[in-house]
């Protein structure tokens, strides 16, 4: 507390000091003039308590002025243009002011109209010139002194890829901040403009210069890729290209996930950085508007995607959001992590609970009557359902009837089912009951409820995704196992994901099936060799990547599109909508049917064979793994078929 105190009477010491040499300065300049201008009019009336009148309103002047201004919030140790530019302003307005004055007050006879224009063209530059250089001296002395106490401090050089303005912040950020700890050397850049010149005193080297040797010469320690707008694609490039010169690489930028417009910092590379494609923004101002002032529930919203949902909603004010989960513990962190950001701002409520349980359903949509449904409630994880397919039909299939049921009953304005690209040409039981979740959506037509679903790919850093798996195995030393070297996915980030299901809730109307464009797919080898280098380790070297063969039910690709031609794009570049002709009820009910029978067949037994042969007689567009993957060339299935471990 103290401290604190000794600052602000430190900032106001040195504000009296600078406004007391700006007031110096006019004062000795206007003084020089008058005597200079008292000899050559040859007048001998020049009167001293004159021009301590003239002191006085000059004083006043730059007082008042500088004030208005708000001069004195600003900090010289970290000027910019804008505060010079007020400083020169607030010196015109006073010598405007105190020459008028002693004007009309006739302070000194001696001004007529050729030393009036002589008071512009001499006292103003002068004193302007003064005040600014004091300024100067100033930032001088201060980056002195601090850097005589941080003489014993361990500076890291660094060196930054970008000269721009961009890298010239960054670098100036550094130069005058003394607790950093990092000190720009020189920069890196490919515009001829720049290139041996220097740019914040620091000196600009060519791309295609070997810069190893000047990280050698200067003892480069890290590298900082501070580029605006650059593409996904360029930023995977220029960190594979520095990050084999032996330096840790870095980025100016927002955190990944983060609040749009956030404050860049220096921070490591994630693997969002290095998808090769651009970070998409979906959600927009009439998206955010259409959730404002709604009831909204979200199923699963414990989740990965599910808790970015309510996140999403809770910056879009609406009226009350509901999170339905049956895990507790992931509700509660959700739970506070919204009541921490907004407090009393947000109308919040919890409930733990399974979309299996149509009484628990009945009693939360009749209490809370949602105008909106997202449902995101669902077993995920293709290997387990394998085994425990019975699970993946009573939680996904049943569950999502259950849930469109009571939206119907209790007159939902809209449901937004949360889909996957697995669940297009499915060869797997999870990605078989995702496509009958479609289909029960689908089925609703005729309903007063707007019912829609999306698609997506893989989200990164999910429970129970890849890169956590990855992760995890980096840290114990390896190995790293993939099922296979050849498999690709579709990625993007859980934001990507979540404001992707809130655009299409905002424009979904009867039954329709949202894709989202995303872009190259990402090889899961790639992935893994990516993760390997952020870590610092090189890969097959220090962390061995082993091929497992491919789990039960699983692809080597994945589809997005079931069928391109029946494709219409939406407003958004972005969203696509597929038209696929949806059942009528009956036919969904009689499917259904089926699957309930199965269900309550299998219930003593362990494994989905029962499961498996409903799945196939229930949805037409499933597939047998080898079915698919041996279109791919080179496919073995006695050597495909494996665990991971």
């Amino acid at each position: 507390m103290e401290k604190e105190k000794l600052k602000k009477i430190n900032g106001k010491a040195r504000t009296v000091i600078l406004l007391g040499f700006d007031i110096l300065c006019f004062l000795v300049v206007s003084l020089a003039y008058f005597l200079l201008a008292d000899v050559i009019t040859s007048k001998s009336d020049f009167r001293f308590t004159d021009y301590l009148i003239n002191a006085g309103i000059i004083t006043v002047a730059i007082i008042v002025v500088q004030f208005i201004m708000g001069m004195n919030r600003n900090v010289w140790r970290y000027p910019h243009t804008q505060a010079y530019l007020y400083l020169v302003i607030s010196f015109v307005i006073v010598g405007v002011f105190s020459l008028t004055l002693a004007k009309l007050l006739s302070v000194f006879n001696v001004i007529d109209f050729y030393l009036g224009v002589w008071y512009y063209v001499s006292v103003l530059p002068i004193s302007a010139l003064l005040c600014l250089s004091g300024r100067f001296c100033y930032r001088l002395i201060y980056k002195r002194i601090n850097a005589s106490k941080g003489k014993a401090k361990q500076y890291i050089n660094v060196a930054i890829v970008g000269a721009g303005q961009l890298g010239a912040s960054l670098a100036n950020d550094l130069l005058n901040n003394p607790k950093a700890f990092y000190k720009p050397i020189f920069f890196v850049d490919s515009d001829s403009a720049k290139i041996n010149h220097r740019v914040c005193g620091l000196p600009v080297f060519s791309q295609k210069d070997n810069i190893l040797d000047y990280i050698e010469l200067y003892a480069i320690k890290e590298i900082f890729i501070a580029i605006k707008n650059i593409s996904g694609e360029r930023t995977a490039q220029m960190y594979d290209q520095y990050v084999k010169t032996g330096c840790k690489v870095k980025i100016y930028d927002s955190p990944i996930q983060s609040e749009e417009h956030s404050k860049r910092i220096i921070r490591d590379f994630e693997i969002e950085d290095l998808l090769f494609r651009d970070p998409l923004t979906i959600n927009d101002e009439k998206t955010q508007a259409y959730y404002t002032d709604k009831t909204i529930l979200v199923t699963g919203g414990g989740g990965s995607i599910g808790s970015e949902l309510c996140r999403q909603i809770a910056k879009c004010n609406p009226k009350h959001l509901i999170i339905f989960d049956i895990y507790e513990n992931n509700a509660y962190n959700i739970q506070q992590e919204l009541i921490n950001r907004y407090g009393k701002d947000i109308a919040l409520s919890v409930e733990i609970g399974s979309v299996r349980d149509r009484v628990r359903l009945e009693g939360l949509f009749s209490n809370y009557k949602p105008n909106i449904v997202f449902h995101a409630a669902a077993h995920k994880h293709v290997p387990l359902m394998e085994q425990s397919g019975a699970e993946a039909i009573k939680n996904n299939v049943f569950g999502t009837f259950n849930t469109a049921d009571m939206a119907e009953k209790y007159g939902v304005e809209k449901f937004i089912l949360v889909s996957t690209d697995k669940a297009v040409n499915p060869t797997n039981i999870m990605g078989a009951s995702k496509r009958l979740c479609e289909m029960v959506v689908q089925c609703r037509t005729d309903s007063k409820t707007n019912f829609a679903a999306v698609r997506f790919g893989n989200v990164l850093g999910s429970n129970g995704s890849v890169i956590p798996l990855f992760k995890s195995q980096i840290a114990k030393g390896g190995p790293i196992t993939i099922t296979d070297k050849r498999i690709i996915r579709y990625f993007m980030t859980i934001p990507e994901a979540s404001q992707l299901v809130m655009q299409a809730g905002a424009m979904a109307k009867k039954g329709e099936l949202f894709v989202l464009d995303m872009g190259k797919p990402v090889k899961i080898y790639d992935l893994a060799v990516n993760l390997i280098k952020l870590s610092g380790l090189e890969p097959d070297k220090d962390i061995e990547i082993k091929e497992v063969g491919l789990r039960p039910g699983e692809k080597l690709y994945e589809e997005l599109l079931m069928k391109s031609e029946t494709l219409d794009k939406t407003l958004n570049d972005l969203i696509y909508i597929e038209r696929d002709k949806p059942l009528s009820r009956a036919e969904m009910n009689a499917k259904l049917e089926t699957l309930k029978k199965a269900v309550e067949e299998s219930a003593m037994d362990i494994g989905s064979e029962k499961i498996k042969e409903a799945v196939i007689a229930t949805v037409p567009t499933y597939h047998q793994p080898e079915e698919i993957n041996s279109k791919i060339k080179g496919y073995d299935v006695a050597k495909s078929v494996g665990q991971v471990g």
